[in-house]
């Protein structure tokens, strides 16, 4: 599963979290900062990304139109980069078994 981690999370995450979610990536990566949330969501529909994000925008959105692409929504407020990481190692049979069903589409982690 690739996730696709919004602006409002640390880069610095991706290398974290690379060996159990390979391909993921970051959008300051992919050049996509300070960028629409609609090309973010259609990128990432695009090239099978799971969003992460911090950002309750992604959550209207993902109520609006569904799947894909699946949106985890992180409802920590602001937390150090280590408990995001934790959170996403953490969850990871529930993000797989997420990304897996056919009728999810938002996830949200505490």
């Amino acid at each position: 599963m690739k996730l696709l981690l919004d602006e409002n999370l640390s880069d610095r995450i991706i290398h974290r979290i690379i060996d159990l979610y390979p391909d993921s990536a970051h959008v300051k990566i992919l050049a996509l900062t300070n960028t629409d949330d609609s090309i973010i969501w259609e990128y990432a529909n695009t090239n099978d990304f799971v969003i992460v994000s911090k950002d309750s925008d992604f959550h209207q959105r993902s109520l609006l139109y569904g799947h894909p692409p699946k949106f985890i929504y992180l409802r920590i407020g602001n937390s150090p980069t280590s408990k995001i990481v934790q959170i996403l190692r953490d969850n990871f049979d529930t993000i797989i078994l997420f990304g897996n069903s056919e009728v999810e589409s938002i996830l949200v982690l505490i």
